[in-house]
């Protein structure tokens, strides 16, 4: 039986399949196919934390913006920095706030 997923995974998935007594192929992607890739895997990720809301997709959801900040040499204390301005200026999610309108007065 033979399953097609072209689609980016864990490092040591290849290993983990072979391990398992299957065969796989796997490609290295170019930077710009793997942006494109790492993208996917977000979106796939908070869609499978939508679906289940398990801690253990959220740590998926963590594990690509980790690579995601890797890959574009982002450090993560910078994106932390940058969290707690924007919390000190505009404040986190604790209150619960759902914005309904705006007018003008």
């Amino acid at each position: 039986m033979e399953k097609i997923y072209k689609k980016l995974v864990r490092d040591n998935i290849p290993e983990i399949i072979r391990e398992s007594g299957k065969e796989c192929i796997i490609e290295t992607m170019e930077d710009k196919e793997y942006e494109r890739e790492l993208n996917n895997k977000l979106l796939e990720e908070v869609e499978e934390y939508i679906e289940s809301e398990s801690v253990e997709e959220i740590a998926d959801i963590l594990e690509v913006i980790y690579a995601i900040l890797e890959f574009k040499n982002i450090p993560v204390k910078e994106v932390e920095e940058i969290r707690l301005r924007k919390r000190k200026e505009r404040g986190g999610f604790e209150r619960k706030i759902k914005l309904i309108k705006v007018m003008d007065l």
